[in-house]
């Protein structure tokens, strides 16, 4: 039996999924061999570590309830220590946790999971990272900081694994590095990488006005609280630039040439949410309506996508073939279009759900098993504290 020893950092919703996923997959697990043993989970306020992490771990009862916790709003330290673990602050969860990989990492292995959605990690991933241990990552942050940064983040390749930072739970990543070790060379990717512009864009295909269509988005979860996080472009382009860099560009998130649905007058630093939602976004369907009309008299439908080719990175509205892959995208769905040399008239095509904190939380769980070859057999019994 591989016992893996992990430490979740962020308790949010994919966090949260994470856990339950974990425990749910306890007989799988077995049958694969496997025993994920979570000795830490922290939020952004303090953390839960066990007392002895080279054996024991937070059992899976304890973690249901951490997560129902968590789901009401509560910070982990309302809970108190005991014998079994530790309930640290902040500021003490940092140098615990390179203690801890200090430990581990020449030892018998650590995973340092990220489903945060905090640049504040950065520091204790490529502290971890350097100390012999795995890092797996959701969180797009860590990838899109500076070049200095990534190139620490992804110096030891078969540590690290980010599958998740992409197309949730699809296999991007993955995709891309198996072309790029077999010496294909990528010439162009394009993809619709936002479940919820998707959404958008092939909504106001079929006439509705942009702002019912942000509305509806919104009331069915697929925006952020405040739309303008996923209007604006941002999270795309962060994704593009983890995928240029994967691809050995070495730029930054300003070198991204990013459209955002709505101009700078509606930002939040000057309109509400409120008064966005209720005014600004009518605004903005005229002009969307006839650049979709326009479209369409060409034979094409608009698409925000990210678009890697030549020397350009960017990030916006593009009008594409109807009958292409993306342009048959419907709902919430990613698409990612792959062309190298191998594959050049046809592209590699990957596509599915590409959102929601379930899928997310299922690539993160896949990364997490992906490299259990990395971790020693383990003879002892562990003890459930």
């Amino acid at each position: 039996m591989k016992t893996i020893p992990v430490i979740l950092m962020g308790c949010g919703g994919v966090g949260r999924h994470l856990l339950h996923h974990i425990v749910s997959c306890r007989s799988l697990h077995a049958k694969l061999g496997v025993h994920l043993r979570v000795v830490g989970v922290c939020d952004s306020k303090s953390s839960i570590i066990v007392s002895d992490v080279f054996f024991m771990e937070l059992d899976d009862k304890f973690l249901l309830e951490l997560c129902q916790l968590k789901s009401n709003g509560s910070s982990l330290l309302t809970l108190s220590s005991s014998v079994e673990y530790q309930v640290l602050s902040n500021s003490d969860s940092t140098t615990k946790l390179i203690e801890i990989a200090d430990l581990l990492g020449k030892s018998i292995g650590l995973a340092l999971v990220d489903c945060s959605a905090s640049s504040e990690t950065i520091g204790v991933l490529k502290r971890v990272v350097d100390l012999g241990c795995c890092i797996v990552m959701a969180n797009k942050k860590p990838l899109t900081s500076t070049m200095e940064d990534y190139d620490k983040l992804v110096s030891h390749p078969r540590r690290v694994r980010h599958e998740s930072t992409v197309g949730a739970g699809l296999p991007v990543i993955a995709s891309l590095n198996r072309i790029l070790s077999s010496g294909d060379t990528v010439h162009r990717i394009v993809g619709s990488l936002s479940g919820t512009l998707g959404y958008v864009m092939s909504e106001v295909e079929d006439g509705k006005p942009l702002s019912q269509v942000v509305k509806a988005a919104k009331s069915l979860g697929y925006t952020e609280p405040d739309p303008r996080d996923d209007l604006s472009g941002m999270d795309v382009a962060r994704k593009a630039l983890i995928l240029a860099r994967l691809l050995g560009w070495r730029i930054n998130l300003d070198s991204i040439k990013i459209e955002s649905l709505y101009p700078e007058v509606m930002g939040s630093n000057v309109m509400s949410v409120e008064d966005f939602l209720d005014s600004g976004l009518l605004l903005l369907d005229k002009d969307i309506q006839e650049r979709v009309n326009k479209a369409s008299l060409n034979g094409n439908v608009l698409r925000y996508v990210c678009l890697i080719e030549g020397s350009r990175c960017e990030v916006g509205i593009q009008e594409l073939p109807k009958d292409s892959p993306l342009g048959r995208l419907r709902g919430s769905d990613n698409v990612l279009e792959i062309y190298s040399r191998c594959y050049n008239e046809q592209p590699l095509v990957i596509q599915g759900a590409g959102a929601g904190n379930d899928t997310t939380a299922a690539g993160v769980l896949a990364d997490i098993l992906d490299i259990q070859d990395l971790f020693p057999e383990n003879k002892s019994v562990v003890s459930n504290g």
